[in-house]
């Protein structure tokens, strides 16, 4: 069974850094970054092929993130 990944303790936002946006551990890769490599075809390995500073956690903590984004709109908007 996979450990259970606590998105908390990686995203982080920093007000001076990519407009404040949700960076990856203090990286100037943002949540933004990583669904868009999705977005255009690439694979979790070719993505932590290319940016050896990630993790397969960081990958899976920017989706939980985004996820409980998207969650939180849906609510907003009903």
């Amino acid at each position: 069974m996979e450990e259970l990944i606590d998105y908390k303790k990686i995203i982080t936002i920093e007000s001076g850094k990519r407009g404040g946006k949700p960076c990856i551990r203090n990286m100037r890769i943002t949540v933004y970054d990583i669904l868009n490599w999705f977005a255009s075809g690439m694979t979790r390995e070719e993505i932590l092929e290319d940016f050896s500073e990630l993790t397969n956690n960081d990958i899976t903590a920017a989706l939980m993130f985004a996820a409980d984004r998207e969650a939180i709109a849906t609510v907003i908007a009903q």
